[in-house]
């Protein structure tokens, strides 16, 4: 059989680059008050779980909007697709600098952000197929899931210190005309397709979101990853949500809150530096999975029960370097599994399942802690007995064929 080229360009990286910015500004503006719930209950009035909600709006918005931006994302491309997410993040960023002390209209900005949310994060894996090799895809879905844990981390880490020194008013007026600027550098450099594809004819591209979801339905391991998805990041969207509240009742202090819920993503950041790209390198999927939900599932057992601060911080580290970087590998999984469905539609959809669980456990955690000490043990030891469950789930996945029909054909000289 006739040998055949294909040809990457090195564009691909700063495309990539620039879309990890946009992503990292706009999870920034979506965890800004999670470190700051006190003080920005006392600035505007309101209680703890209305601060929460600036938060849960992102997962809300998501489940009504993800379907749709994925349709537009695979319809339409990634120049306006990914650039409707980036042109929101960008204004309604800005428009959230000038609420002041005004909480409704912070809250109608903060909606308007997360519309822009779904248009970003459900264009990782079709970035990915539209300008990477199939060997690169898992370290290319990796290198844009961790910008993602960047801006978390920023807004983490940052937000506080730019509070302290600022105020929130001025705060949030500096992270606007940031989202700004970093949304007209991506609609700047955003192209859409490499001259040449990296890939044999077809593999870059998908059936669209409305013809794919059939074939999604006809997959039984994406069922699976859905429940996995469902239990992972409901776990990472709700411990996230309410680190400070989750340690101050046993008497850790708001700064080693802020810094614990850091160097969970830290670990997340470093993980995801590591393990998606072993995966491309040993061309194997699921057991990078298992591995990453027993650490993970060991982590939150530390971060449950720790009294002692640095024993806290390792366990933290550790949940966010297993847990964080099973996520571009599920994703890059479950758009092989689902061939040829769009990346869009199976991104999304696990995407969204992370949601879904994610509303469901916020308020469950603030609903069933302790009234009297604010405690969240109780809460915390369900969120430990369904990552363990999500372990076992891990364990019916069966290894992507597209990967292993790939190396197959490698092995035999088909495609260089």
């Amino acid at each position: 059989m006739q040998q055949q080229e294909f040809k990457v360009y090195k564009y691909r990286w700063l495309l990539l680059t620039v879309y990890m910015l946009i992503v990292a500004m706009n999870q920034w503006l979506w965890i800004t008050f999670a470190p700051i719930t006190k003080e920005s209950a006392h600035y505007y009035q309101v209680t703890d779980l209305q601060i929460g909600l600036l938060s849960m709006s992102f997962m809300i918005v998501f489940i009504l909007a993800s379907i749709p931006a994925s349709w537009i994302i695979d319809k339409f491309g990634i120049r306006i697709g990914v650039g409707t997410g980036a042109l929101l993040t960008g204004v309604f960023g800005l428009t959230r600098g000038f609420a002041g002390d005004d909480y409704n209209f912070l809250l109608i900005s903060q909606i308007g952000i997360a519309v822009g949310q779904p248009f970003l994060l459900n264009a990782i894996t079709k970035l990915a197929a539209r300008w990477f090799p199939i060997a690169e895809r898992a370290t290319a879905s990796g290198l844009g899931t961790l910008s993602m844990y960047i801006g978390i981390l920023a807004g983490m880490i940052a937000t506080p210190y730019l509070v302290i020194g600022y105020g929130i008013a001025s705060m949030l007026y500096i992270l606007g005309v940031s989202s700004a600027v970093v949304a007209v550098i991506f609609l700047i450099i955003a192209r859409e397709n490499p001259p040449t594809p990296p890939c044999p004819a077809g593999m870059e591209e998908r059936a669209l979101v409305t013809e794919g979801f059939r074939q999604i339905f006809r997959t039984r391991d994406f069922y699976w990853l859905m429940l996995i998805f469902f239990i992972g990041l409901g776990v990472f969207n709700s411990v996230t949500t309410w680190i400070e509240n989750i340690l101050i009742p046993r008497g850790f202090t708001a700064e080693q809150a802020g810094i614990t819920g850091g160097s969970m993503i830290a670990g997340g950041i470093l993980g995801a530096l590591i393990l998606p790209p072993l995966s491309d390198r040993f061309k194997k999927r699921t057991p990078f999975i298992i591995i990453a939900l027993a650490g993970a599932s060991v982590g939150l057992v530390g971060l449950t029960f720790s009294t002692n601060y640095s024993i806290l911080l390792i366990s933290s580290i550790l949940l966010g370097f297993f847990l964080l970087s099973s996520g571009p590998i599920g994703f890059q999984y479950g758009a092989e599994i689902t061939y040829p469905a769009s990346e869009g539609a199976s991104n999304g959809l696990l995407l969204q399942m992370g949601q879904i669980s994610g509303i469901a456990m916020i308020f469950g955690m603030d609903y069933f802690k302790s009234p009297l000490t604010g405690s969240m043990q109780v809460p915390l030891l369900f969120l430990i007995a369904v990552m363990f469950i999500s372990l076992i789930l891990s364990f019916k996945l069966k290894e992507s064929k597209l990967l292993i029909s790939q190396n197959a054909a490698k092995n035999t000289g088909v495609n260089k």
